[in-house]
């Protein structure tokens, strides 16, 4: 049982929450559901989400890990290098290298940390599919890393249920609000925190969609997603682009 009374959460759109809707419209994800399971138990207990959509690793150490650094919380998440993954060309090598220096800079705080590996992509359209290779090399440098830095590894990539294409949103970058569950309850377990749910549990199987259907939404989905983000960075715009954190100070959270 860790006694944590603040908790930092860095990274880009899977830590901002991204496919997991407020009513109002902002995202909550798995960090905000982290920290309210955590904050029941804690009065007073304060969190930060310092995550923005589309940053790369480079971004991140240069515009949140300062802040984390000057906010000095007991607890940090740090999640990196996702969309340094999805460029048209990634040198794992080097990613690993700077995630590597970037951590240090995270545990150096005294904070206990985690990190994330990537996810198994072996059953998602063939465009990203083909990412599957490089994502794995990259979670085997990271486990390595975390190792060296004694941080958590919280185990995406062990994760069935979430290797469902049923388990991602309309793009299939982001996850769907059940899937942000169910990261929060694996990033609880790895920290050791009781919960009353298991993110075991399998997607309840629906009606099979017809294969007239399914090509449908693979046409959809280049139409709407794929062409338009391959074209964002073409012209050297990214998804991030006007966007701050959602909660930049180390405030109080009410867990209601």
């Amino acid at each position: 049982m860790g006694s944590w009374n603040s908790f930092v959460a860095i990274g880009d759109s899977f830590t901002e929450g991204l496919d997991d809707w407020r009513p109002d419209g902002s995202p909550r994800g798995w960090a905000d559901r982290v920290a309210e399971h955590i904050a029941a138990g804690r009065p007073g207990f304060r969190y930060a989400n310092l995550a923005v959509r589309g940053k790369l690793l480079d971004q991140i150490v240069a515009d949140q890990l300062p802040i984390a650094e000057r906010l000095r919380p007991d607890l940090v998440a740090f999640c990196a290098g996702g969309n340094d993954l999805i460029r048209f060309a990634c040198d794992t090598d080097d990613l690993a290298r700077r995630f590597d220096d970037a951590l240090g800079r995270v545990t150096a705080t005294g904070a206990e940390v985690f990190i994330f590996t990537g996810f198994d992509l072996g059953r998602m359209h063939p465009l990203i599919r083909r990412l599957r290779g490089r994502v794995a090399c990259f979670n085997e440098s990271m486990r390595a890393i975390a190792e060296r830095h004694g941080s958590h590894v919280v185990d995406l990539w062990g994760m069935a249920p979430l290797a469902d294409p049923r388990a991602w949103g309309p793009d299939r970058l982001h996850l769907r609000p059940d899937a942000h569950r169910r990261v929060a309850l694996r990033v609880l377990e790895t920290l050791g925190q009781p919960v009353s749910e298991d993110w075991r549990a399998p997607i309840p199987d629906g009606d099979p969609m017809p294969w007239r259907a399914r090509q449908a939404d693979d046409l959809r989905w280049m139409r709407e997603f794929a062409v338009p983000f391959v074209r964002k960075r073409i012209q050297g715009r990214r998804t991030g682009d006007g966007f701050v954190p959602k909660r930049p100070d180390l405030l109080p959270l009410d867990a209601g």
